[in-house]
């Protein structure tokens, strides 16, 4: 299912976008088990599911990141989404209906992430980055599509003097094609504790998810698929 690099390839470093939700627990889960050296970064961009800073901190903690960084962003370029702003979250929709873009998107997230992930890369010397985008539970985000990581692959090559100088820059998407059963087969498979990971987009003051927003959904409904005992902490009154 998964590339296994070369020989010449192992323990290189790389950098893994890590939001602390189950999606990217799994992705840095699947790097180190490639013979990465894991350099976890994560955004704080002024989310309202803040929880998810503190659930990516154990989260890179107990998949032996050898470093993990927050990097500070100013909220208000990221204004008008649910995730950001006094916009209500969107709650009890099925899968078929996540198509449209959601209230929840956040103005062009993914592009800048993995702009500061590629600048952060090369001052390591690194050349892979790994991001948890998935085309089959997306909830909708033009962000996480095949054609915007082949397009922002295409322009990380040409804008560094890494992509420059031939040592091509990669983006890995091992998780672009599987569904949310699969991905949490696989980290289950790796030794993700999906326990320490948080996915609600409106969680309460002590981090208990909702069960209704369209990331609860697509989590539980991933557990329940995948026949594996959801350990979500749920609001009473949530399941």
């Amino acid at each position: 299912m998964f590339t296994v690099p070369s020989p010449s390839e192992q323990l290189r470093p790389a950098v893994i976008l890590l939001s602390g939700g189950l999606d990217s627990a799994t992705v840095l889960a699947i790097a180190r088990d490639q013979g990465y050296l894991c350099h976890a970064l994560a955004f704080d961009y002024g989310q309202r599911h803040r929880h998810e800073l503190q659930a990516c901190r154990l989260v890179a903690e107990s998949l032996a990141a050898v470093s993990q960084r927050v990097f500070p962003l100013d909220s208000s370029a990221f204004a008008g989404s649910a995730l950001t702003d006094d916009v209500a979250v969107p709650k009890d929709r099925d899968e078929a209906s996540m198509t449209e873009i959601p209230a929840t998107y956040v103005p062009a997230r993914n592009l800048v992430f993995l702009s500061i992930a590629l600048a952060y890369a090369e001052s390591l010397g690194a050349s892979d980055i790994f991001i948890g985008v998935n085309a089959v539970d997306y909830s909708g985000y033009p962000d996480c599509r095949p054609a915007f990581i082949e397009s922002f692959t295409q322009t990380a090559n040409l804008a560094t003097k890494l992509g420059v100088d031939g040592q091509r820059i990669r983006i890995h998407t091992p998780l672009m094609e599987l569904s949310k059963a699969q991905i949490i087969t696989t980290g289950t498979e790796l030794g993700v504790d999906y326990g320490l990971t948080h996915s609600c987009y409106d969680p309460d003051s002590d981090g208990l998810a909702c069960g209704r927003c369209d990331s609860c959904v697509l989590r539980r409904n991933g557990f329940d698929q995948a026949g594996i005992a959801d350990p979500t902490r749920y609001r009473t009154g949530a399941q």
